[in-house]
């Protein structure tokens, strides 16, 4: 069984409907540790060796977060800018984090169909999170095609407990084994 590190940022959770189910759904699980960086760092000072033993203790390790403004909230790039140093997660003598797995849960206010060339956003979701792919890349992991939720703003609260059981289950897929890694 895979050790699974969700690192979760949300700076306005508490006006999120759709991340307190997906949380409330996996809260407990086990092989899965779930890790909000905004409530650990609130200040964003951010305990570098403490994340980094989080790392080594984990097989698969997943940014959480909704997509603002085309990216992450300003505390996962803090955390990727502390954590992931030259010499332990990257470079020649960089290999602290080789073949583990990596991705992404996020969630898009916005309808599928405007992530896309025809779409009001002009790029996928993917796309966007190019930069999440090629860091994992850069520290010799596996990515993992993303998670996505689109339309939070317009879900209605069974649509919301179905996601949440979509993702119990794929983090229960991941943690088992069972779900294809690309």
């Amino acid at each position: 069984m895979a050790k699974i590190l969700i690192l979760f940022a949300h700076p306005a959770f508490e006006k999120s409907r759709v991340h307190s189910q997906l949380l409330a759904a996996i809260r407990g699980m086990q092989g899965v540790t779930l890790h909000d960086l905004y409530e650990v760092y609130p200040d964003m000072g951010i305990d570098v060796r403490h994340e980094q033993s989080l790392l080594l203790q984990h097989d698969i390790i997943l940014f959480q977060h909704p997509l603002y403004w085309y990216s992450a909230p300003a505390l996962i790039k803090q955390w990727q800018d502390l954590v992931l140093e030259h010499g332990w997660a990257y470079g020649h003598t960089g290999t602290a984090l080789r073949g583990k797995i990596a991705g992404s849960v996020v969630t898009a206010g916005a309808q599928e169909t405007a992530y896309g060339r025809e779409g009001w956003h002009h790029y996928s979701v993917s796309e966007f999170l190019l930069p999440f792919r090629q860091t994992a890349l850069l520290c010799n992991m596996q990515y993992l095609e993303p998670f996505v939720i689109y339309g939070t703003h317009r879900l209605t609260y069974s649509s919301i407990a179905e996601q949440a059981v979509s993702y119990k289950q794929m983090l229960e897929q991941l943690r088992d084994g069972q779900l294809k890694i690309q």
